[in-house]
């Protein structure tokens, strides 16, 4: 199967940058007891961390009258959790931390009857580019040596992954047909446990997002060879992109929150005003820099339109994936 460059333009870039956010009003509505504050991928990951983040933020703010408790739910590529929310009793209790997955699962499960557009748009924190790694005893530095190991492997080359059908195997796929590579690809519930495979050399390589892999990074066990971004990244400023390397393509994770569906509006502006004050906080701009996200704020309806876009590009990418 061949897969063309045009089919992967348009996903998401930096470009999208939007201005910033403004603040809902939340009518008096406050929550009555703990909220549900679930994440579609399993502990460690990316989405773990932004979730426990944002939960410090809140909690250290006050801006909450109830916890925010994190509950990891990434059973089938996030399936789990889609259904956990969409069934949710209490959907005024109810929040989803999201990636990618919240498009390609429903894409590839059609049988879960999911629809995106149910849920409850809240906020856009960010999108999340992705970097191909390699453990230091591999020896290789450079993506002419990664292609070159790949190559000789003949097909035993094997790299990690968050679930199957998403982000990490759509970049490892595209990667895999612009280099004519072989590669034997182990889907995992979250980028946390792909990291440690790799720091354990069970797996050769991963294209982790930088917040996955930036402790690994620092302790001079991961080696940064390139960047699925539009721009080298401040952090791998050595690092080159996919697009120097003369192919079109870049793509990022989304980092976002929504509500359940069937949340009522006035739960709905106290958690876009909740996330708003966080997007907004020094804190949050702070991780964005240190983590190597792009700031990308939508307001409700535009956050809509993004899904509707993302369904369609997803569904034309994982067609041409075989999916």
């Amino acid at each position: 199967m061949k897969i063309t460059k045009r089919m992967f333009m348009s996903i998401v870039g930096a470009s999208l940058l939007a201005p910033a956010p403004m603040q809902a009003l939340a009518d008096g509505w406050t929550p009555r007891k703990p909220i549900d504050f679930v994440i579609m991928a399993g502990p460690g990951g990316g989405a773990d961390q932004i979730a426990r983040f944002v939960q410090s933020v809140a909690e250290k703010k006050d801006l909450t009258n109830r916890p925010l408790v994190p509950n990891n739910k990434g059973g089938g590529s996030g399936a789990e959790a889609l259904i956990h929310v969409s069934n949710a009793n209490d959907p005024d209790h109810t929040i989803l931390v999201t990636l990618n997955s919240f498009f390609t699962t429903p894409l590839r499960q059609a049988n879960l009857g999911i629809d995106v557009q149910k849920f409850t748009p809240i906020a856009m924190m960010g999108v999340d580019p992705f970097v191909l790694w390699v453990h230091k005893d591999s020896g290789i530095t450079t993506m002419d040596e990664y292609v070159a190991k790949v190559k000789e492997m003949g097909g035993e080359y094997v790299m990690g992954g968050t679930g199957a059908g998403q982000e990490d195997s759509i970049v490892i796929a595209y990667m895999s047909d612009a280099y004519d590579l072989d590669i034997k690809y182990i889907p995992y519930d979250g980028g946390g446990a792909v990291a440690k495979d790799l720091a354990g050399q069970q797996i050769m390589a991963t294209v982790n997002n930088p917040a996955e892999a930036k402790g690994f990074y620092e302790a001079g066990d991961f080696v940064p060879l390139l960047a699925f971004s539009d721009e080298r990244m401040p952090a791998y400023p050595d690092v080159p992109t996919i697009k120097e390397m003369g192919h079109d393509f870049s793509y990022y994770n989304q980092r976002a929150v929504v509500g359940a569906p069937g949340m009522s509006d006035e739960a709905a502006a106290y958690y876009q005003d909740v996330f708003t004050q966080i997007y907004e906080s020094d804190e949050w701009q702070g991780y964005l820099e240190a983590e190597s996200l792009s700031p990308l704020w939508m307001n409700a309806d535009e956050q809509r339109d993004y899904w509707a876009l993302q369904v369609e590009n997803h569904k034309t990418l994982l067609t041409a994936l075989g999916e």
